[in-house]
């Protein structure tokens, strides 16, 4: 983990939303105290068991939450993508990080003390009802994708992962390259399937002209026909 020289980042865009609901003297509170650190990729963020101090905003790169489980298989619970917040829930709920985050690649954080989100939140209710609305959103995605890695069938939750990837991330200039290079183990992970499984859906969908595949690019050809299957399960 390496710090680099705040100044040559402008924090007030990442920020904006949570910064709108703020009076002048807090802001300059939150700006005081905040600090930024760099991950190389594959490098932990924090880890399972860690006792949470920072609200953390992604600024530039990407980052996966994940939970290993039985027989040492993780399942990526989240992705993370830049503007958006993270490693705060626990500090709430004051308990221990039940996860884990990675960078995905070289990335970019905001990492801004618990104890000053607390002191804000407690004096300014515009905010409170914004990290409100931010774990109320989490959960609504958390519960649903609950359901789609449990009831679909592979083909439904692989098609299903394609899609929230290009969602999440968007598309290469050539309009149809996801902008993230997962490996097949990450892209199982994240379809709560085995890798050998996503390997084979991977090239069943590449048969079928629904994408192309070239290493850890994978390129979308037919769109819809992936949401009818995702819808289907």
């Amino acid at each position: 983990m390496v710090k680099i020289n705040i100044s040559d980042i402008n924090i007030s865009e990442p920020l904006a939303d949570m910064l709108a609901p703020l009076n002048k003297e807090q802001k300059e509170i939150l700006i005081s105290n905040y600090t930024i650190q760099t991950y190389k990729k594959n490098e932990p963020i924090y880890c399972e068991g860690e006792t949470p101090t920072h609200l953390m905003c992604l600024i530039s790169g990407k980052v996966k939450i994940f939970k290993d489980g039985v027989g040492g298989r993780s399942q990526i619970i989240r992705m993370i993508k830049p503007k958006e917040y993270f490693a705060y829930r626990a500090y709430f709920a004051q308990e221990d990080f039940v996860t884990a985050a990675t960078a995905f690649e070289p990335s970019v954080v905001c990492l801004i003390p618990m104890n000053i989100i607390t002191k804000l939140v407690t004096e300014n209710n515009d905010l409170a009802m914004f990290f409100i609305r931010q774990l109320s959103i989490d959960l609504g995605i958390a519960d649903e994708r609950t359901v789609n890695l449990t009831q679909k069938h592979i083909r439904g939750r692989l098609a299903e992962s394609l899609l929230f990837l290009k969602e999440s991330y968007g598309l290469e200039e050539d309009s149809s390259t996801l902008s993230i290079y997962l490996s097949r183990e990450d892209l199982a992970n994240l379809s709560n399937m085995t890798t050998s499984n996503a390997i084979r859906t991977l090239s069943q969908f590449a048969t079928e002209r629904l994408i192309t595949i070239d290493g850890r690019k994978i390129k979308i050809i037919e769109e819809e026909k992936l949401r009818k299957i995702s819808k289907i399960g």
